[in-house]
């Protein structure tokens, strides 16, 4: 325990006296008040584009109402960058804990939505718009792409390997698959597995 020893001053005349008497004050130290961390279980997302907004139905973990909260959209033409104010409006203060459960990248689906609503698109172009920047062609040469584009193909194709790789928990999950393949036709040979006589 600490204890605090006090000086009580009488005020006479524009003097400070002290008094005899002292005082023992017991400092008590505080202890950190528990705060309850609040859950939220996102269940839709959407945009509206009068008055432009982003729009969360989720649910309280402790609780069984389903909630709405409206995000208003600021600062975002029909120049802005989708990526950018995605990451802006996921880490803002205000709405982190609600987004939790909302990836970026759909996120990033409803601003791109919005992007082509203030550009004077249609819903149904914005969508196929959408479409065709996020399906990646396998005849594409990603060797020629810049760097912002290459990570935009890695992060479609992570996106794509985990929405189908098979998990532990599935219930067609099987551990050790084993598979023959017919050896009906004759295997070809390559000429890069062939030894030769030349030497190099």
């Amino acid at each position: 325990m600490q204890f605090v020893l006090i000086w009580r001053h009488t005020f006479m005349f524009g003097l400070a006296l002290p008094l005899l008497r002292t005082s023992l004050i017991k400092l008590t130290t505080l202890q950190p008040v528990a705060r309850t961390v609040m859950t939220y279980v996102a269940k839709k997302c959407g945009v509206c584009f009068q008055p432009p907004s982003i729009i969360l139905i989720y649910k309280d973990d402790g609780k069984d109402k389903t909630r709405q909260r409206i995000m208003p959209v600021r600062n975002f033409s029909k120049f802005s960058d989708c990526s950018m104010a995605a990451e802006q409006l996921k880490n803002n203060p205000r709405h982190k804990a609600y987004l939790e459960g909302v990836s970026l990248h759909q996120l990033q689906k409803l601003y791109s939505l919005l992007k082509g609503h203030l550009g004077g698109e249609s819903l149904a172009e914005s969508l196929e718009k959408f479409q065709q920047e996020e399906t990646i062609d396998p005849e594409e040469d990603m060797n020629k792409l810049d760097d912002k584009e290459l990570a935009k193909r890695k992060s479609i194709m992570d996106e794509l390997f985990e929405k189908n790789r098979k998990k532990k928990d599935d219930p067609d999950f099987i551990y050790d698959i084993e598979v023959e393949f017919p050896q009906d036709e004759q295997l070809e040979s390559c000429g890069w597995d062939m030894e030769s006589d030349e030497e190099i």
